[in-house]
């Protein structure tokens, strides 16, 4: 019995060892492949999509190809077509379904931190270093780029270090003192200005930077300019308009992206972020259309990275993500069964928001009260016709409840359910657009589903496969061969 033990044993003690040598080597593999991606990737480009799973880029790649009348097809986006494709788990620290400051900072840092903190530790007591100021210390230029405020979560989350993602001033006064070379898109929040204090844009003046904010100052901006921060926004406060509603004027995301690579471009490379944030805004909104053509304009801006990965294939790295989906968004919906319409989505002109601020709200304020006087303008800006009487039940009940206010809420359970926070008419506007489609929501607020991971060009086979968002950081930072 007792040389039967020992027999097990050292079976045992065999299998133990060659599990440890298994995952050791596994290891050294990964340590590996992670080093003979090192120092290849000069100019290296981070796309975010905020917001954006695959839900959100199948449905932009569905209404391209119903569009051309392949409803059964799919057309693909430009970075769907990327040789390396993974997905990606989000979860923050402190909870299962992230936000976009824990998020940002994991593929930032490479450290998950607690909800609303920017790159800082859980404790709100230690700053971590961001890939962008590893980049500049490595002597590259960096960028940073987004079509919402640039003091919001996800772009603060490259240059700034804050206990919590709302204080705006704190993280303009860090974007003053950063090492960032360019800063594009929206605007800085000059109404977080404290009482008595400069406001972000005197204290850049002060610093020396230059500042251009529209089409005409940016384009006149030449290559060599030292510390650029070009902003554009029009009746959307400090963010970039949804393309959907975007004038000629209104410079785009992708030309913000053209100016970075065009102020950026030198012989010791550069690091450049560039979300997408809008995408997020329209979801959390539940406006489909609002999220298809805003992830049509991240694919543009994507482009303009592409054709310069062409002219430097063996020293590019594109990387393209989503921060977490949101809305829970779902191709399909119970009442068409297995239908789908997506090029009724070109039925609607202008996004949720414009119908807010420039229909609805003068409509009311005009004291006018009744429904049909809206149908005109409904039609113009959603494209519904021919209401059912399902349809139009769903729009009285949600006009009366805007009408009225509050006083009209009789459960606030439902009422959040239904319109969650936002305008009642328009949610509901857009909610039996996209049914027409064939989409619905189930959220909105944020959603745990992985997000899909494409990449292309130096260090991109270490973006196949399964991982954490913190390991973007860590994929980047190996490519980079920092």
């Amino acid at each position: 019995m007792k040389k039967s033990m020992k027999k097990g044993l050292a079976i045992l003690l065999l299998l133990l060892t060659g599990t440890l040598l298994f995952a050791e080597g596994q290891s050294e593999s990964k340590d590996m492949s992670l080093n003979e991606s090192a120092a290849q990737a000069k100019y290296v480009f981070l796309f975010i999509g905020d917001g954006m799973a695959m839900p959100q880029i199948s449905a932009a790649e569905a209404y391209l190809s119903a569009k051309e009348g392949n409803a059964a097809n799919q057309k693909l986006l430009n970075f769907s077509t990327f040789p390396a494709q993974g997905m990606t788990t989000t979860y923050a620290y402190d909870r299962f379904i992230t936000g976009s400051a824990a998020a940002a900072t994991a593929m930032a840092t490479g450290q998950k931190t607690a909800i609303g903190v920017i790159s800082m530790d859980p404790g709100k007591t230690e700053s971590y270093k961001t890939l962008a100021e590893m980049a500049k210390e490595d002597g590259k230029k960096v960028g940073i780029i987004s079509s919402v405020d640039l003091d919001h979560a996800t772009p603060a989350a490259f240059y700034a270090h804050q206990p919590s993602r709302n204080n705006y001033y704190q993280i303009g006064v860090e974007a003053v003192s950063s090492d960032v070379d360019y800063f594009g898109g929206g605007r800085f929040r000059l109404g977080k200005t404290p009482e008595g204090e400069k406001n972000i844009h005197e204290l850049m003046a002060e610093a020396g930077w230059t500042i251009a904010e529209d089409r005409d100052s940016i384009n006149a901006i030449q290559a060599g300019t030292e510390k650029v921060y070009c902003s554009n926004h029009g009746f959307a406060d400090d963010a970039l308009p949804y393309d959907i509603d975007r004038e000629a004027d209104d410079v785009s995301l992708a030309e913000f992206t053209q100016k970075g690579i065009e102020l950026l471009d030198n012989e010791d490379g550069f690091f450049m972020m560039v979300e997408s944030g809008k995408i997020d805004w329209a979801c959390h909104a539940n406006d489909g259309a609002s999220s298809i053509m805003d992830t049509l304009a991240f694919a543009e801006s994507i482009e303009t990275a592409i054709q310069f990965y062409n002219e430097h294939p063996e020293e590019t790295l594109i990387v393209v993500t989503g921060d977490h989906e949101t809305g829970g968004l779902t191709l399909g919906f119970a009442g068409t069964g297995y239908e789908t319409d997506f090029a009724n989505i070109s039925s609607q002109t202008k996004s949720y928001e414009y119908f807010d601020k420039f229909v609805l709200t003068h409509y009311l304020e005009a004291g006018s009260s009744d429904l049909e006087g809206l149908m005109a303008d409904i039609e113009k800006y959603f494209g519904l016709t021919e209401l059912n009487d399902y349809e139009a039940e769903l729009l009285e009940k949600a006009y009366i409840r805007t009408v009225a206010g509050d006083e009209a809420v009789s459960n606030a359970t439902e009422d959040k359910l239904l319109y969650g926070g936002y305008t009642p008419l328009t949610m509901q506007l857009t909610h039996i657009q996209n049914n027409r489609s064939g989409m619905a929501w189930t959220s909105y607020k944020h959603t745990a589903v992985p997000v899909a991971t494409f990449a292309v060009g130096a260090g991109e086979e270490m973006f196949h496969g399964y991982y954490d968002n913190t390991d973007i950081f860590t994929k980047i930072k190996a490519a980079m061969g920092m």
